[in-house]
């Protein structure tokens, strides 16, 4: 606040001539001049000065105000950190680790942590001469200073090589190592720490508990062919399971560290050079039970929007109430195409394109969320029960209430509001195949570019197609390490290759019928979808040619568009992950003996219902279900906790599903 005032003081306060007790002037008033002139020159200086205070006062009045919100921000953290919890209204609930401690729960299991996307800190161990300064220092996570100090240098050592997807000649940046990878992604912004300080509370340390970092922005594979990230888990696991009384480990995966986690599976089982040659049954000797957390097992549709054009609803809604600037010229700034250029390079993203194509996310007419309700802030759940959640009608107990139209949420990309809406009788055909050579934006002419959108409709199916020819050079590097179908015959020697290894629907679970698989995710927060585009205004070369259309709006009374916000369509999930991508496959696809899970390994779904922060003082919510402030969720740091301590299923109490997961299962027709 000081520092405010003080600039205040120095730039708009008018520097008054005259001593500092108070006089106007040293020097003497001049005899000569007449009485007259002297009162006129006193009552243009009060009017010059009049409309000066007049011409700062809103500036003043900003000031101000933003000199009291520090002011009150900083008194608040004061009041929290020093005064007594047991005041009445500032009462925090006793942290999970330390209530199970009292009741006699101690570490048993080793407990390995795996990161997702984004979430892992990255360090510089080589660059170029303008990273000066910044060997081992972090580039990535942490306070981010780089990125203001030289923004370019720093986009440039985050790019990975396009051709490649590996490091670029002369450029070495690697994952930090230990705990402190991934506990909090800024100063006060929390990931794993509140889950790592509940653990250590009940006996949990350096020798039993471990974080398997990785660089997030490398294929899976390519994780172990650069940095062997896969090996060294491997010996890693084995290490913990030896030096802690033969005892299995719990893996505990977040958001895309469970379908890297998911390929770590198949690949440790496999024959070297491709696989990590542990044979058949190290997974059932090695692994009591994998917690996935926020799972993206089929993907997530806002990398879909990501790869096409850099956005999301956070970046369309920047779009929208401040037009031009993140694709402004001045200064270089072109913020999304930076994004885009850096983003195409990571092979990571792909990964978490959705996967099972219309089977599971439905076409131009169908979708497994068909039916469900839209408004977020009125849904009510019931108490969780595996009856009701089979339940298929259309009542309004569940949900809320049901749209009498279905939502086309199948088309993943439309092009006008319209389009997402008609029927798919009225919508024009796509073709079979591209004869255009494949470009990147900044190569494709605006005649390619307006035959691409002219009110069409991309589904899980064909938008693949899209993105090869929008995005050609990093699919076509991307889809040699990863794949996004549904396999007819598991036992096909094809599918023994690494690019199936992270698709749930193209792998068979590990020869482990005493692990068990745990789905654990947010439910209750309006989640994107699909979304709605169009043409970017600006015709200038090297530009993203579409956006999100923001204007794109529905309403309660529309029911074909009442899910729609801004351009985007939303469904039930964490924010991030829709909920049929985070429970179908414990919910379905590997319930029981099925052809994904031959073992019939046992699976559990445990939902947490969203809510928001009570006070101040819950920081970003002890029940909250977003995708990543779960991490601070009690009940789900409570689970972990008991499993990790040795409980069995029947203790936890089995499946709790409070959203409509097992309906949107039974819709969706795939061979078990």
């Amino acid at each position: 606040m000081a520092s405010i005032l003080r600039f205040r003081k120095i730039c708009y306060v008018e520097p008054v001539k005259g001593s500092t007790i108070g006089f106007e002037s040293f020097e003497a008033p001049k005899i000569e001049k007449k009485d007259d002139e002297g009162l006129a020159k006193q009552k243009q200086k009060k009017k010059s000065s009049k409309r000066q205070l007049r011409e700062w006062r809103c500036m003043d009045y900003c000031c101000l105000t933003v000199g009291y919100m520090c002011t009150a921000w900083w008194l608040l953290l004061f009041l929290y950190h020093c005064l007594p919890t047991a005041l009445l209204g500032f009462q925090v609930p006793e942290p999970p680790g330390a209530r199970l401690r009292r009741e006699g729960l101690t570490a048993l299991h080793p407990v390995v942590l795996v990161p997702g996307i984004v979430t892992g800190g990255l360090e510089l161990w080589e660059g170029r001469p303008c990273s000066d300064g910044l060997f081992r220092k972090r580039l990535w996570g942490g306070s981010f200073t780089e990125i203001f100090k030289r923004p370019f240098c720093w986009l440039e050592h985050l790019t990975l090589h396009n051709e490649t997807g590996l490091d670029p000649p002369g450029i070495r940046v690697r994952a930090v190592p230990g705990l402190v990878a991934a506990d909090y992604f800024a100063p006060g912004y929390f990931v794993w720490a509140v889950l790592i300080e509940n653990l250590a509370r009940i006996g949990y340390e350096g020798k039993n508990l471990y974080m398997a970092a990785y660089d997030w922005r490398l294929s899976f594979q390519n994780t172990e062919i650069r940095d062997q990230a896969l090996s060294r888990l491997k010996s890693k696991i084995e290490l913990m399971y030896v030096t802690n009384g033969n005892k299995r480990v719990v893996v505990v995966p977040h958001s895309m560290g469970v379908i890297y986690f998911f390929h770590f599976l198949k690949w440790v089982e496999s024959h070297p050079p491709m696989g990590g040659g542990g044979g058949p049954g190290w997974c059932a000797k090695h692994i009591k039970a994998i917690m996935n957390i926020g799972p993206a097992f089929l993907g997530v549709p806002k990398a879909v929007s990501n790869i096409f054009s850099a956005e999301g609803k956070d970046v369309a809604f920047i779009r929208s109430m401040a037009p031009g600037v993140l694709d402004s010229e001045i200064l270089g700034l072109q913020t999304l195409e930076h994004v885009m250029r850096v983003c195409r390079t990571w092979d990571s993203i792909v990964s978490l394109i959705p996967k099972g194509g219309e089977t599971i996310w439905g076409n131009l007419d169908w979708s497994p969320e068909e039916g469900d309700g839209c408004d977020f802030a009125k849904k009510r759940y019931t108490q969780p029960s595996l009856l009701e959640s089979n339940d298929t009608n259309n009542s309004d107990g569940k949900m809320g209430f049901r749209i009498k139209e279905p939502v086309r949420y199948g088309r993943l990309i439309s092009f006008g509001k319209a389009t997402s809406q008609l029927p798919s009788s009225q919508l024009p055909n796509l073709g079979s195949k591209r004869t255009e050579v494949w470009t990147e934006y900044d190569e494709m002419s605006r005649d390619s570019i307006r035959k691409i959108a002219e009110n069409k409709a991309y589904t899980a199916r064909t938008f693949l197609d899209l993105l090869r020819f929008a995005a050609p050079k990093m699919m076509q590097r991307a889809e040699a390490q990863f794949s996004h179908g549904i396999a007819d015959n598991l036992d096909d020697p094809k599918y023994a290759h690494y690019k199936y290894w992270s698709n749930p629907l193209e792998t068979k679970l590990p020869d482990a019928p005493d692990m068990e698989i745990y789905c654990l995710y947010g439910v209750g927060l309006p989640t994107e979808r699909s979304y709605v585009y169009k043409h970017s205004a600006t015709d200038r070369c090297k530009s993203i040619p579409f956006q999100i259309d923001s204007s794109a709006e529905g309403s309660d009374s529309d029911s074909n568009g009442g899910c729609l916000k801004g351009g985007v369509y939303f469904v039930d999930g964490d924010e991030s992950v829709p909920v049929v991508s985070a429970g179908f496959m414990c919910a379905k696809g590997w319930k029981g003996r099925t052809r994904f899970n031959p073992s019939g390994m046992a699976t559990y779904i445990r939902e947490y219902r969203h809510k928001a922060p009570a006070s101040l003082f819950e920081g970003r919510g002890l029940e909250s279900g977003a995708h990543v402030d779960i991490m601070g969720n009690f009940a789900l740091i409570e689970d972990v906790l008991r499993v990790a301590a040795g409980a069995t299923s029947a203790e936890m109490g089995g499946d709790r599903i409070y959203s409509d997961i097992m309906r949107m299962s039974d819709r969706i027709n795939l061979r078990l």
